[in-house]
């Protein structure tokens, strides 16, 4: 059975404690969900628009207040937090400044006959959002922007950690004009998420999570063939192949590997560094990250934990790390790790935290190699004055996004998803509304 409770990692100390939803509260919210879908998608596109439009003003209006929130939850510094609550607010307006343009007829020229053929989106009904605690404004803003736009309705089950900022979330929700059964949140087992995923009158199902959860879902989704949107792990290459400010580059890695307290599955994790700048940035990297901890705990002790005992192996089959100190509780201080070989089990894992790993690579092909050889897909980072070879190298790696000579370059305009073991499907974007859409052809022979 899932504890939803809010469980401070600044202090071990549980705030608050929120019931599990009764089997007879889920069977309710389906129905309240299911039962609103046709009017809320019989609305003008417009209509729905302006609610989504609200739903963002008001995140912005309460960022302090919905921050302070999720640092309680689970440890994000206020300053980031207002950052994310700010992204949310950005995610939404996007959706509700495009919707008409989103759902309008897409026309199609005839190779014979006479008439007209349109493709016209609409919506498939009711959803279940399954969401994760390392972004709980964001990963919501996302999945429900764009699906509340096109029409459909959402039940929403967030992370057990996580169940103030959801209830925030629902309450934003109502306060903007959703109508009741629009947007349900609910504070379910994963036993009875399941269920949900099997009720016949769930149309689709999003999840983000860990590869586990995913292939759960995924499995329950498709023996009852409905849709499903999985973003899942990470193990994101930094690829370093040549520089004119060795400083900055430096500068880039080091927010690249701690956004979120290195908790974020686009996190730069493995950095590969051609072998004429590996020892300088080796050390650079070092002296910046280890002086860089804001002292923000990880999400949680299991967290500190798994990234402990991952290190702590890693060391033993022959690695190296450099902390910026002793892991205490919920605090991991950051620290790289060097000397990573192929039959170490650290190798093919995703460290969730504040570790740098760096392999020293040949060049780009090696680079390239090592990139791809993970489990993951998601994204991707490459430096290089070269811009022919930033073309290949980015046409090179397997994964669902890569950014050249940047990074925190993300935005409520660009496709976020992966492939292989980083899951399916695409959110944000153009393409983060057509998951869920009917694509429905009408041609009209006349």
């Amino acid at each position: 059975m899932d504890t939803y409770a809010v469980t401070d990692p600044g202090t071990g100390r549980t705030v608050a404690t929120y019931p599990t939803a009764t089997d007879d509260e889920v069977r309710r919210a389906v129905d309240a969900v299911a039962t609103a879908h046709a009017a809320w998608s019989a609305r003008p596109v417009a209509e729905r628009a302006a609610v989504v439009r609200r739903i963002g003003e008001l995140h912005a209006e309460r960022a302090e207040q919905l921050a302070a929130i999720i640092q309680r939850e689970m440890g994000k510094p206020i300053a980031e937090g207002v950052g994310e609550v700010e992204f949310a607010a950005a995610i939404y307006e996007y959706y509700a400044d495009r919707a008409e343009q989103f759902t309008a007829d897409r026309p199609i020229d005839l190779l014979a006959g006479e008439g007209t053929a349109v493709v016209r989106p609409s919506s498939v009904g009711a959803l279940l959002g399954i969401m994760p605690w390392n972004y709980p404004y964001y990963q919501v803003a996302r999945f429900a922007g764009p699906n509340l736009v096109v029409g459909n309705t959402v039940l929403l089950k967030h992370a057990p950690q996580c169940p103030e900022s959801s209830a925030a979330i629902a309450e934003i929700y109502r306060e903007a004009g959703c109508p009741e059964g629009v947007y349900v949140n609910v504070y379910a087992s994963t036993e009875q998420a399941a269920e949900v995923i099997a009720d016949p009158r769930i149309q689709g199902v999003s999840l983000t999570g860990s590869g586990r959860a995913g292939a759960a879902v995924a499995e329950i989704a498709g023996r009852h063939l409905k849709k499903v949107v999985l973003e899942l792990g990470g193990s994101d290459p930094f690829i370093l192949l040549s520089t004119d400010d060795l400083d900055a580059t430096v500068d880039a890695a080091v927010a690249a590997r701690l956004e979120n307290t290195g908790q974020a599955c686009n996190a730069a994790k493995r950095f590969l560094v051609v072998d004429d700048l590996h020892d300088a940035f080796v050390e650079k990297l070092t002296e910046k990250l280890t002086k860089s901890w804001s002292g923000a705990p990880l999400s949680s002790a299991r967290a500190a934990e798994t990234l402990a005992e991952q290190v702590d192996r890693a060391v033993a089959q022959g690695a190296a790390f450099v902390s910026a100190g002793e892991r205490d509780g919920c605090s991991f201080p950051p620290g790289v790790l060097t000397g990573v070989t192929k039959d170490n089990a650290v190798y093919r894992e995703e460290l969730f935290g504040p570790v740098a790993t760096v392999y020293r690579v040949s060049g780009e092909e090696e680079a390239v190699q090592i990139a791809n050889d993970t489990p993951y897909g998601l994204g991707s980072y490459v430096f290089t004055t070269d811009p022919e070879q930033a073309q290949r190298v980015a046409n090179s790696i397997q994964a669902g996004m890569v950014f050249v000579n940047g990074v925190a370059a993300d935005g409520a305009e660009l496709p976020f998803g992966g492939v292989k073991r980083s899951g399916f499907g695409r959110e944000l974007g153009s393409l983060g509304i057509e998951e869920f859409v009917n694509k429905k052809l009408i041609r009209v022979i006349a």
